[in-house]
Formats: structure tokens, C-alpha cells, sequence
């Protein structure tokens, strides 16, 4: 059986890594976005190790509603990034700040 400390070693390394991503690139969209991701999908690592630690599901169920709302928002934000795209002919962050009002 695995202990709960590597579960949290691999989440907190997994976290770590989304936000270096989030820092070191940001001129890609769609690798921010994948980041954002990565840190969900870490966040989500830790609730089922300790939900399996503690032997209470309450955790699992809460994954589930993390997930549907990562699911949604990966949805609209690729669909706002291709309307983009369609616009402006690039992916840019850079470019996406004169959309300021």
C-alpha cells in the first residue's frame, strides 16, 4: 500500500510545476490553460488521498464537482480562444491587452 505521503509529494509537485508554467510562459493561451488545469488536476489528487487516508467519500464527491466545473471552463475557454484566434489571428497574451475597455 502506497502511504499518504507520496500522494502528497506527487500533488505538491504537480502543483509546483503548473505554477512555473503559469510564470515562465506567458505569452500562450493555451499553455496557460493547460496549467490551470494541471494545478485542478493536482488540488483534486490531494482530496482523493485523503479522502482514501481518512476512509471518508465526501472528497471523491467533491473531485467530481471540481471536475465538471474544470470541464466547463475548458469548454468556454477554448471556444473564447477560438473566437479569438478568428479575430486577431493569434493566440498572444500580449496581443489580448488592447481588448481592455
Amino acid at each position: 500500500m502506497i502511504p499518504l505521503s507520496h500522494y502528497l509529494i506527487l500533488g505538491a509537485i504537480l502543483f509546483s510545476l503548473s505554477v512555473v508554467g503559469i510564470f515562465l510562459n506567458r505569452k500562450n493561451l493555451v499553455i496557460l490553460l493547460m496549467a490551470i488545469e494541471l494545478m485542478l488536476l493536482a488540488v483534486n489528487l490531494n482530496f482523493i488521498a485523503f479522502s482514501h487516508y481518512l476512509g471518508d467519500s465526501a472528497g471523491q464527491v467533491f473531485v467530481f464537482f471540481i471536475l465538471t466545473v474544470a470541464a466547463a471552463e475548458s469548454a468556454i475557454g477554448l471556444a473564447i480562444l477560438v473566437v479569438v484566434f478568428r479575430n486577431r489571428q493569434s493566440i498572444n497574451v500580449e496581443d489580448l491587452s488592447s481588448l481592455k475597455g
